[in-house]
């Protein structure tokens, strides 16, 4: 895939009025930043906001392979091996954590990852109870990625 095609794709689909996108970069000119805007999605559909916010780094699947993950410092996780690399459990609190941006996780809440918390508060206008079914929804969804 070329730049110019992978500078497209993370154009639309890094929602986040404070993500980060790779537009064209060569080693020689180094990374240019676009923001752009969050989009809404329903708080109801997980998947919804998976597919509109994550995938764009973890991609589809989970498995940490978006298109715009070979442009990011630090590579997405593979949320696939969630519960496998804690013990057969899956770490429902660690997720919302890491969604809210309670967690300390180096791609989530730099300049080049949104954290989806305080944007889903903006998004809901300050009715906590939208951002909550948000994060609930979302963590849902990636528990359904996981590995059997």
């Amino acid at each position: 895939m070329s730049m110019n095609k992978l500078s497209l794709i993370v154009a639309a689909l890094m929602l986040s009025s404070c993500a980060a996108v790779a537009q064209d970069q060569t080693p020689e000119q180094g990374k240019v930043i676009k923001h752009t805007a969050i989009q809404a999605t329903s708080a109801a559909s997980g998947k919804e906001m998976y597919d509109s916010y994550c995938a764009v780094c973890h991609g589809t699947d989970g498995k940490g392979n978006g298109p715009a993950a070979s442009a990011l410092k630090t590579m997405p996780t593979d949320l696939t091996a969630l519960s496998k690399n804690n013990g057969g459990k899956y770490p429902s609190l660690k997720v919302s954590a890491a969604i809210r941006g309670d967690a300390n996780v180096p791609a989530h809440g730099t300049k080049d990852m949104p954290v989806w918390g305080s944007l889903f508060r903006g998004m809901s206008q300050g009715h906590e109870s939208e951002v909550q079914q948000r994060i609930a929804n979302l963590t849902k969804y990636v528990e359904s990625l996981q590995t059997k």
